[in-house]
């Protein structure tokens, strides 16, 4: 079985991650190494650029792979979208240089030159808005081209917009939201590794269900339980255990680590003690 993952680029260390914590570890660290043995028996990372992945897995060459969705529809390829991944949040948009009018680029009054490395959303995107441009396809910085007198305007990937404003652009119509997903040969459920293939979809989204989640032990006498019950978030209902001496009771839950101290507080408040709090590897709904 072959995973295609990034080989460079903002996508590769938390992919490299994301699999860690499923359990694939890669077997060698040669950055020049293209097709890389793991931890698990039969599966293999296959390295390459993250616009070629949607293709790669098109064609079947790869079973899986991550990749951003906006690479998904520049390159227009036919593959499932099997999980969506917590990182690699971006917006494709339109930014012109900070002096411009945005009213003057957005009503189609003025001719443009767009740089752009995704020619297809640019297209679809400049006949939706009736705008007057030339697209011209780069492959490189785009933010640079208008500097250069490239361009006048650039459509892009922006994440926090530093670079943009580095580069004296600032954006102004987001085109698409982004985000990195997995996505499948269109297939997958049909070829002799389907099994294979479900098992590693099956850890990755326990280990990115898990992520930002911490599981809470804690004592309740009799007489609060009800009370530290009530106030206590679930994924479906605190577990409760009679203790095998005294009037007490554990108490079992799972908490969103941003809520976790509200969440101590309010079982301490209610009569909760000897609370612990435990990181979650994987939850497997």
């Amino acid at each position: 079985m072959k995973i295609a993952i990034p080989n460079k680029g903002r996508l590769r260390e938390p992919t490299l991650a994301l699999l860690q914590s499923a359990g694939i570890k890669p077997l060698a660290s040669d950055e020049r190494a293209l097709i890389v043995p793991t931890s698990w028996k039969d599966v293999q990372l296959v390295m390459l650029r993250t616009e070629d992945i949607p293709s790669i897995v098109e064609a079947g060459a790869a079973h899986i792979g991550v990749t951003g969705l906006d690479y998904v529809r520049e390159s227009e390829a036919e593959v499932e979208h099997l999980v969506k991944l917590n990182f690699g949040v971006s917006q494709i948009v339109l930014a012109i240089p900070v002096g411009w009018r945005e009213e003057a680029i957005l009503n189609g009054s003025r001719e443009l030159r767009i740089a752009t490395k995704y020619y297809n959303i640019a297209t679809d995107y400049v006949k939706s808005k009736g705008l007057k441009a030339k697209l011209v396809k780069i492959s490189g910085a785009a933010e640079v081209m208008p500097s250069l007198g490239a361009a006048d305007a650039i459509i892009d990937v922006m994440s926090t917009g530093t670079t943009l404003r580095l580069h004296g652009l600032k954006p102004v119509d987001v085109i698409m939201e982004s985000y990195a997903l997995i996505i499948g040969n269109k297939d997958w459920l049909r070829c002799e590794e389907a099994e294979r293939i479900n098992m590693v979809l099956t850890m990755i989204k326990g280990a990115t269900e898990a992520k930002g989640k911490k599981m809470i032990f804690m004592n309740v006498s009799h007489d609060n339980l009800n009370r530290v019950i009530s106030s206590l978030p679930a994924m479906v209902a605190p577990a409760v255990t009679k203790l095998s001496s005294g009037d007490m009771w554990e108490v079992i839950t799972v908490a969103d680590e941003d809520d976790l101290a509200e969440t101590i507080a309010k079982a301490k408040s209610g009569g909760a003690k000897d609370i612990v709090v435990i990181d979650i590897e994987k939850v497997i709904r």
